[in-house]
């Protein structure tokens, strides 16, 4: 695949980081910050996540399909949300994230080995 896909998925990875800190960063915040300053803040995340995504899913789609996409986003997703959870929100590592990971590396080969097998 062509730069520009790679340069798409690095985008995405970057979005997802910003993303998990919108949706679960509050919940490390000590006190009990109101929750409309935590929608406000989250909000204020959330936007430079989608200043990165939605190039990033312009630029993919360029390259694969739209279902190929989600699937990649899926992938990406789930591969930035465990470490985030691990080392972020301190949760223990579970033998569960690993086998979801590789039904989530399955899922990617389906929907990609055409681009890569012809098929």
């Amino acid at each position: 695949m062509v730069l520009g896909f790679w340069f798409a998925i690095g985008l995405l990875i970057v979005s997802n980081l910003f993303m998990n800190f919108a949706w679960f960063g509050h919940l490390k915040l000590s006190g009990e910050p109101s929750m409309i300053k935590m929608i406000f803040i989250s909000w204020l995340i959330a936007l430079f996540e989608y200043i990165l995504m939605i190039p990033a899913v312009r630029i993919a789609s360029n390259h694969v399909t739209v279902s190929q996409l989600k699937i990649i986003q899926e992938a990406i997703s789930l591969s930035v949300f465990v470490p985030f959870s691990i080392f972020f929100l301190k949760e223990n590592f579970k033998w569960d994230y690993v086998w979801a990971c590789c039904c989530i590396l399955l899922a990617l080969f389906f929907i990609l080995r055409s681009k890569f097998m012809g098929s």
